[in-house]
């Protein structure tokens, strides 16, 4: 029996979805297209074939969402999944940390700070540049009004520049946007129970 999973964790669990996901061999020529760009060019999820019934938004969505976490230059792949980690925390989309845990992680050939998280949550103890990082996403998160000039200096303060900033809106925006989504659409689930 698979269980829905509650817990945060850098284990990532099933995504397990409400709605039936289209089936390839029964997609439209306009689904098939859409389909053609997926979230970091790499396979088709059952989440992206359940986005597939809405062909408009999905033909717009993987492509802004490689642009957003996988572009080159400005703020460092690993710290745009910081962002992608904060608003899912504070968005309680336990599905998407877990991925973004674990990208993190590979990304940096490292667990510490992703263990650091997952033992403490927003409290935990990180250095300079992460911890405002990770506060102003959780901020944006709570509330836009919240990510106001406290948390920008904290970003200057830590190093960050300019486009650096811009492109860590973005990815906590789209982590806004992509867990209301996940939420709506499916449940991360595990065959074992473990982290229920």
């Amino acid at each position: 029996m698979r269980r829905v999973v509650r817990k945060f964790s850098r284990r990532v669990p099933e995504w397990r979805p409400r709605v039936v996901p289209v089936k390839l061999e029964e997609a439209s020529e306009a689904q098939l297209e859409a389909l053609s760009v997926t979230p970091s060019d790499t396979k088709v999820s059952d989440y992206v074939l359940t986005l597939a019934h809405d062909v408009e938004s999905l033909r717009v969505r993987s492509p802004l969402f490689n642009a957003i976490m996988y572009d080159k230059g400005g703020m460092s792949r690993s710290e745009r999944e910081i962002g992608a980690i904060g608003a899912s925390m504070v968005n309680r989309c336990i599905y998407c940390a877990a991925v973004h845990a674990a990208r993190h992680a590979q990304l940096e050939n490292s667990t510490e700070i992703i263990d650091r998280l997952s033992l403490h949550g927003r409290a935990a103890a990180l250095p300079n540049r992460d911890r405002a990082i990770l506060d102003f996403a959780v901020a944006l998160s709570e509330a836009p009004p919240k990510a106001g000039p406290e948390q920008m200096h904290a970003l200057r303060e830590a190093g960050l520049e300019e486009a650096e900033i811009l492109d860590l809106i973005l990815s906590t925006a789209l982590f806004a946007w992509a867990n209301r989504l996940m939420h709506v659409l499916g449940d991360p689930v595990r065959s074992d129970g473990g982290d229920a």
